[in-house]
């Protein structure tokens, strides 16, 4: 015998919203409790737009006259950002290997999560002031430094997470044709993230020179030092021209790097396809014909 059918269908249970208001509860009573706690006075928050068209007013028109200097500081600043991308990047391909859980063994990858941790708590600022300007003194090297080293945290987790999400197949065709230890990991991991961690290291450099033009109100050089130096005398028509150059190379640079990410990740995506087919084709010839 068969089972009655219902008469009439069923309603779903209304969904239980309790875990998700309690946790927006609890995220607008900390905000709360932080913007009751902080000595802010608001008449100080209400003048802030007036205080910012003062200086926006000063600023402009520029002097473009200053750019024979700045233009030079902010070479400096894009030498010492890529510099420091590229320790970055050299420095987080083993880190990030030793960090992921498919390719290290469980106890190297947990205190190698650990390291990239303590390296990531420390941003560059700190870094080039309590480290490498007492080490190297004052100018680019340090920064370079401080960026290179804080970039190696933030990218060694980024590879190690990539790395962790590859295809296994890769690896043990890698294995089945002879390789071992490093080979199994030149062949069959690094081709498979490769693509994915030059965008990476892309989108690190436009960080970087956000952080080098900030690195320069320390000492580090750069155009952030130029900056410090008009703001300091108030000579704002020569620190509106330095603001402008930071924001026309950063479009640029922001808008290079982008399509240079996009194609990458289009060259990949084409790569992906075309070897699907190919195994495609190898299984329809192997298995004969029907």
């Amino acid at each position: 015998m068969t089972a009655p059918m219902a008469t009439a269908k069923e309603r779903p249970p209304k969904p239980d919203n309790t875990k998700r208001n309690l946790w927006i509860a609890g995220a607008a009573a900390i905000f709360l409790w932080a913007t009751l706690t902080v000595d802010v006075d608001i008449t100080d928050v209400a003048a802030i737009p007036s205080g910012l068209w003062t200086i926006f007013t000063a600023m402009f028109p520029p002097d473009l006259s200053y750019l024979d200097k700045a233009i030079p500081a902010m070479i400096e600043s894009l030498q010492m950002a890529w510099v420091g991308t590229i320790i970055g990047a050299a420095l987080s391909l083993p880190l990030g290997f030793l960090g992921a859980k498919n390719v290290s063994s469980p106890l190297v990858s947990n205190v190698m999560r650990q390291i990239l941790n303590a390296i990531r708590a420390f941003p560059e600022l700190i870094l080039a002031i309590a480290i490498f300007i007492p080490i190297a003194g004052f100018g680019p090297v340090a920064g370079a430094l401080a960026i290179g080293i804080h970039s190696a945290g933030t990218l060694g987790k980024l590879t190690a997470e990539a790395i962790e999400g590859i295809d296994d197949g890769p690896v043990e065709a890698a294995r089945a044709a002879g390789g071992r230890g490093l080979q199994v990991q030149r062949w069959g991991v690094l081709p498979q993230v490769l693509p994915e961690l030059i965008g990476f290291w892309l989108y690190r450099f436009e960080i970087n020179i956000r952080a080098g033009a900030v690195l320069g109100v320390v000492g580090a050089g750069g155009i952030g030092f130029l900056l410090q130096q008009t703001i300091a005398f108030s000579r704002w028509p020569l620190a509106g021209t330095a603001i402008i150059v930071v924001i026309v190379v950063t479009i640029i640079v922001d808008t290079i790097s982008g399509t240079i990410r996009r194609r990458i990740i289009e060259g990949s995506e084409a790569r992906t396809v075309a070897e699907v087919d190919l195994m495609a084709e190898v299984a329809v010839d192997r298995s004969g014909p029907v």
